[in-house]
Parts: C-alpha cells; structure tokens; sequence
C-alpha cells in the first residue's frame, strides 16, 4: 500500500490513508470538491442559514444578523427586542462612607490580560449592526423596537495599589451585609444598565513621571464603561424620547460619582455567584502566600489551570466547581455561570453551553424564548431546528397538511421539483439552479451555493462534485513546482483557458515529467496542452498532446523558457494532470539529456512506476535542483529503486564524469 497521505499537497485538510487508496475529509464549515479540495460552506444560500432576518458568510462559518435594534437571541438565529438588564450597581451611604457593588447575575466574563491588569464585564453589549445582510421580505422587526443604548465611561486613579481581583476576606463578608441593610439608596436601581466593562490596570506607563515617582508608588487606573438601555414603553406625554435619555444619563452620572468615592475609599465590591470581590490590593498590604493561584484558577499537580468549561472559580474554597443544573459556561477561567433562559433548576450540572438548558422546543415547534411550553408550527409553516422563536412560512398561499411540519418538504407545492431544481413559490414551477449552484434532493426551495470560489459548468447541477475551481496559470520560476490543471484530481471545467510562465534563474534549464495525463479522446483534439518557447504559435514548441497517456515521459525543453497554455472546450472533461517540473545547472545538461532519451527509462513496468511515484520524483528533482542534498538521501533510496534502474543511471553518470576513461 502507498501512503498517499505521506506526499505533498494530497489533501487540503485531513488525509485518511486506506488499502490500496486514500480519503480527504474538511473541516468544519468545510465541503469536499474536486475530491481533495476543501472550500468554504455557504451557509447562508442554504434557506438564509435559517437566520430570522439577515446572514453573513464567514470562512468556516456563519452570523445571523438583526435589524438595528434588535438584538440576536440565544439561539445566535432569531432576532428579540430587548434584553433583561444584567448588572445592578447599589450604592449606600454610612456617614460620610459610600460603598458600592456591582452584582453580575449572568453574562460575567473574566479576562486576567497581565499580572497587573485585567478586564471584568457583565451583559451583553447592545449590538451595533454592519456588514452585507440578506434580509427576508416584510416587516421583520422586532417584538420591541430598542432606541440607541445610552453610552459612558469613566476613568479612575487609585494610589498605592495593585489591580488584583480577589476575594473579600470573610469578616468583611458579614460586615458589608449589615451595612447594606442600612437603609442603602441605589442611585441606578431602575437604569436599565444591559452592559459593564470594568478594566483594572497598574502596568506602569511613561518614562518621565516615572522617575519622579518613587517605585513603591503605583497608580492604578479603573476604566468603567456603561451601557444603560431606554424603554420606550415609558415615553408619556409629559417626557419624550430625549427627555428620557437625558433623565437616563442624569442616573448614570450620579451612579458614577457615587462609585468613585467608594472606589477611592476601597468600598467597591464586585459580586459574582453570591461570593463578593475587591478590584485591587493596596500595596501596604502584605500579598498573600504565593501558593493560592488568581481568580479563575485552581492549583492541579502544582500548576495554575484556568477552570474548564461548565465550571466556574469559587472564590472561598479557591476551587473550580461545576455549574450547578440551571445555569451554563462557555468560556474558562469564570468566576460564575450564566442562567439558562428559563430560570429553572432543571437540566445536567456543569453545562457547558446554552444547548445543555433543558426544555428547548423541538423541531416542528416554537416558543418566544425556544423554550418550553412550545406551541406547533401553524399549518403553512415548518421548523427544522430546536430551540427556535419562530416557524418559517410555506410561502406562496402553500399549506402543510397538519400542524408542526418539519421542512420545506411538508408543503403542499403543486408540482414535485427533482434533484438539480428549487420551487419558486411565488410562480410555483421548478426552476433549474442558476451556474454556481447545486441541489442534490428532491422538493427543495433552494439551491446551495458551489463552496469555496469554485462555480459549475452548467446550471441545474445535482452535486458538489459539479463545483469545480476555474483558477489555474501563473508565473513560475523556482527551482521545482507543479503545472496542474484546474480543479485536480477532480475534473477540470470546461471553457477555461490557463496560462503559466517558466522563466527559470539564469544558468539553468528546465526538465518535465509527464507521470499520466487524461484528456478525452476526440477527433478533433477539444482540449489541448501545449508547451512552447513564447505565445507565439510560431515559436519552438517542447510539447503538445490533446489524448491521455498513462505511460510516463520525461523531457527537457528546447527552449531556456516555457509557455503553457491548456485550453479546454465546453462539452467533455477528464481530470486532465499534475506535472512537476525542475530546473538544473546546465552544465549537467548532456548528462539529463542522455538520460530522459534512452528508451530504457521508459521501458519496463517497474521504471515506468519510478516516474509515477511522487515521493522518488521529489527527491530526484531536489538532488537535480540542488546537488548538495544528496547527502540527505541516504542508502534507504537505493532500496526503492530496481537495480536495472540503479545500472542505467550509474553507466551514464560515471561517462559524464570521466568522458575520456
């Protein structure tokens, strides 16, 4: 068995060697063309990615998209109006004390950056939209429309004291609880704040000021960012839209000042999962032992590992702990999990994504929030997904003939659309899939996009394999390379003309292989491959065939540069070649000549296979391009060589050398 996963460029991603044969499989958001080529799936041409309103291809992958002021729901599909807050900041006031906390009860993200900074966030940003969209037709607005969010930052200095999030130590614990029971006013209870950033940094900056300050003396810098929602539901009479972003900002600013005296006066606390924080240490303190490792980590066969998803950091026990039924954690290294969207206890410990909450609607159904109680899709309607908000309609007047349809596939079309065809529901005939597109099942209402940048010969095509990348040609010009047709090893496309350029460094000549070519077997030579000095038709020609050959040749060209050009028709297709060429030192050149035209090269079986074998022909073309690496081919190479092939090379090389022996 040859490993062909051991060569060169067999596969674009993973390689399966098999008896006798070889498998390439793509990665994810990947398809399979031209049998060893992986290209980019186009979700979004496969009914919009099943996105609510907008999609955007990436590489790999996809993103749905909301119109402005939605926002994009749990399920990364269906578009929603708001979003519940997520952070509350409460402030009290005891004497002339001023404590705040900042209590994250979902969406708390960690992220340590340096020893002496990190960043603390809490909700989900209120999202500004971009890039191309498709959207569906209609009205696709949201249940609520959301206006802009109301946006501030703040900055504060903390001297003497290093950004360090830990936890409280316990005695304080009990001492802030009866502190907040005190009558505490909340200056931003009713913001609607959907959105926290907080940054902690005390890496030192400035040359300058620096050398004024002596080094024990840091200053700390705390960047708070908040996003605050408006309602618009409360719009009265009395106080329109702008009245209430400036009453909203007027909150958030009082929440701000607030905050910054408890941040000056070390009373700001963050709260994750019931366990409360402090943002910084001063450097007074002692720093504690160095065995415990920071937030988010915990000690495993004396090293700090981030904890791993569905878990979260617990600050007192300094251990990671699984996400209790309920709740869910995506990222590692947190500090709590989030909720899942009913708040039900229900559902696997230490979930690890937002599919491991319990009660998703199946398909066939759908729920505001893709959770249950579900209803069924309406007759005209169907659902392929779980955990949706909406059932997408048949279109067209077209009904399903019961409740809870599943696929395009229960409507009732008037005409059956075969393989290579989508029904068009607003004319209800088959309509055959436009170049570029395939279709392989039957009663679709779309076609796919071809993946990658490959596109088809003809329209109403039924397969991926009828994708075919048209690119090909170029200048080359090292020491080795390949000419390949396009699309290789799956068929090249029809109608496409390639162009490559051999324009080797000075001194040197070119030499070809020609392992096996296959171009279909005409009359009147429909696809052709020629070699020549320039484009001129004129010009000495090195090669020329428009017929398959599955016996090798090799042969040095008659000129110091090569044009190649492949040309093929637009009615049959083979899959054409992969031609590797070398370019040599001249002074060699007797000796290469003598070699490629001595009928003995070609003459058995076993030579002829030395010439298919892309792992001999490497070495052989490296040592012809650089000598010197001989030297890494050692003994083993002459075991895989017959000896008859051995004895044709040595009497040749041995007469170059010694021309006068």
């Amino acid at each position: 068995d040859i490993d062909e996963c051991s060569f060169d460029r067999t596969c674009d991603h993973l390689c399966i060697n098999t008896p006798g044969s070889f498998q390439c499989l793509c990665n994810k958001g990947y398809t399979l063309y031209g049998l060893t080529h992986c290209g980019d799936v186009d979700e979004c041409s496969i009914n919009r990615g099943g996105c609510k309103f907008g999609c955007i291809n990436t590489p790999g992958s996809y993103q749905c998209t909301c119109p402005a002021g939605c926002k994009l729901h749990w399920n990364k599909k269906d578009c929603i109006g708001s979003v519940p807050p997520r952070a509350t900041l409460t402030c009290n006031k005891t004497g002339k004390k001023d404590s705040c906390a900042l209590t994250c009860a979902s969406k708390a993200r960690f992220l340590p950056e340096s020893d002496s900074s990190y960043t603390v966030s809490c909700g989900t940003p209120v999202l500004r939209q971009g890039g191309q969209q498709r959207p569906t037709n209609g009205s696709q607005q949201c249940l609520e429309t959301v206006a802009a969010p109301i946006k501030q930052k703040a900055s504060f200095k903390i001297k003497d004291a290093k950004c360090h999030l830990h936890p409280r130590a316990k005695g304080k614990q009990e001492e802030a609880g009866k502190g907040g029971v005190q009558g505490g006013s909340a200056p931003c209870s009713d913001c609607q704040v959907a959105f926290v950033n907080l940054k902690c940094d005390s890496s030192k900056k400035g040359k300058g000021r620096r050398a004024r300050n002596s080094s024990n003396k840091e200053v700390t810098r705390i960047t708070l960012e908040f996003e605050a929602e408006i309602k618009l539901e409360e719009i009265t009479a009395s106080c329109n839209l702008h009245c209430l972003r400036q009453r909203v900002e007027k909150k958030l600013k009082s929440a701000i000042k607030a905050l910054k005296k408890s941040i000056n006066q070390e009373r700001f606390l963050l709260r994750f999962a019931g366990m409360e924080y402090e943002v910084a240490r001063k450097l007074s303190v002692a720093p504690e032992r160095q065995e415990s490792c920071g937030p988010g980590q915990q000690r495993l066969g004396g090293k700090c590992v981030s904890c791993s998803q569905g878990t979260y950091y617990h600050g007192q026990t300094e251990q990671c702990v699984s996400c209790p039924a309920g709740t869910y954690q995506e990222k590692e290294g947190q500090l709590s999990c989030d909720l899942c969207p009913r708040g039900d206890a229900f559902g696997p410990v230490g979930a690890t994504n937002i599919t491991g909450c319990t009660g998703q609607c199946p398909p066939g159904q759908h729920s505001a929030d893709g959770f249950k109680p579900c209803q069924p899709c309406p007759r005209g309607s169907y659902q392929p997904e779980v955990g949706r908000a909406l059932c997408f309609p048949c279109g067209g007047g077209l009904t399903t003939r019961h409740e809870g349809a599943l696929s395009f596939q229960d409507c009732d079309t008037k005409v059956q659309c075969s393989p290579g065809h989508y029904y068009n529901t607003s004319v209800h005939r088959c309509i055959r899939c436009a170049v570029g597109t395939y279709q392989p099942d039957f009663r679709q209402n779309y076609c796919i996009a071809c993946p990658g940048n490959t596109t088809t010969d003809f329209d109403g095509s039924t397969s991926v394999s009828q994708c075919k990348n048209r690119q090909c040609g170029g200048e080359l010009g090292e020491y080795t390379g390949y000419i390949e047709s396009p699309n290789y090893p799956g068929n090249y496309p029809a109608n496409v003309e390639c162009t490559w350029n051999i324009n080797p460094p000075p001194k040197r000549k070119i030499l070809i292989v020609v392992p096996e070519i296959f171009l279909p077997s005409e009359d009147e030579c429909g696809d052709v491959l020629v070699m020549r000095k320039n484009s001129s038709p004129s010009s000495i020609t090195t090669y020329e065939t428009c017929q398959t050959y599955e016996r090798p040749i090799a042969f040095t060209a008659r000129s110091r540069k090569l044009w190649i050009n492949f040309k093929t028709s637009e009615a049959n297709s083979a899959r054409g070649f992969q031609i590797p060429y070398v370019t040599y030192d001249e002074d060699y050149e007797q000796l290469v000549e003598d070699i490629v035209r001595d009928g003995r090269l070609y003459a058995s079986e076993n030579h002829q296979e030395i010439l298919k074998d892309k792992k001999l022909i490497k070495a052989f073309f490296d040592v012809l391009a650089h000598p010197q690496n001989y030297f890494k081919y050692t003994e083993k190479h002459k075991e895989m060589l017959p000896r008859s092939f051995i004895k044709l090379l040595r009497s040749k090389v041995s007469s170059f050398l010694r021309p006068y022996k």
